[in-house]
């Protein structure tokens, strides 16, 4: 299997809301390219509506049998990794889960649940790379649409002869 790997780094945010049935939403903000020294969970900033954190590092996988996926994304103009975090009970409240290039997975990811998974910019250090990747490994693919074997209306009759005995045919 083709696979290559990137270490990248998340920022998230904490989010205070003004709502009576919760008090703050967490959202991954943006990703480096590169994983910093900093321990995950390290404050960045912070104001009366908005803590940053550095949430950790991640090693973001590049597959050869999703070339397609990621020419796709990088192709759109505005090309994205999608960041999973994932609600747990140990402070902050929430873990990196996944960082994936491909929009096919991340849409997989956004089943109805209590994850939060966001599209954030791709750092063109790592737009670079993945267009690497893809021109090093993508073999295009034909398209090829299944077809079904067309129904044979006398198969039913047939196999309903074959379910009669003999006593009910007279």
């Amino acid at each position: 299997m083709i696979r290559e790997t990137v270490h990248v780094g998340v920022i998230a945010e904490r989010q205070v809301l003004k709502n009576p049935w919760i008090d703050h939403a967490w959202m991954p903000v943006a990703v480096l390219a590169g994983a910093p020294a900093a321990a995950p969970w390290t404050m960045l900033t912070q104001t009366p509506e908005v803590t940053r954190f550095y949430a950790g590092s991640f090693e973001l996988e590049f597959f050869g049998s999703e070339t397609g996926m990621y020419r796709d994304n990088l192709r759109s103009g505005q090309p994205r990794l999608w960041v999973l975090l994932r609600p747990t009970e140990a402070p902050p409240g929430v873990a990196l889960q996944l960082v994936t290039a491909d929009p096919s997975e991340a849409e997989t990811l956004t089943e109805p649940g209590t994850d939060i998974i966001e599209a954030v910019p791709m750092p063109i250090e790592i737009q670079r790379r993945l267009a690497a990747f893809v021109e090093l490994h993508h073999v295009e693919r034909p398209f090829i649409k299944r077809t079904r074997d067309r129904a044979n209306p006398e198969a039913m009759a047939k196999r309903d002869r074959h379910l009669h005995s003999k006593d009910d045919v007279e």
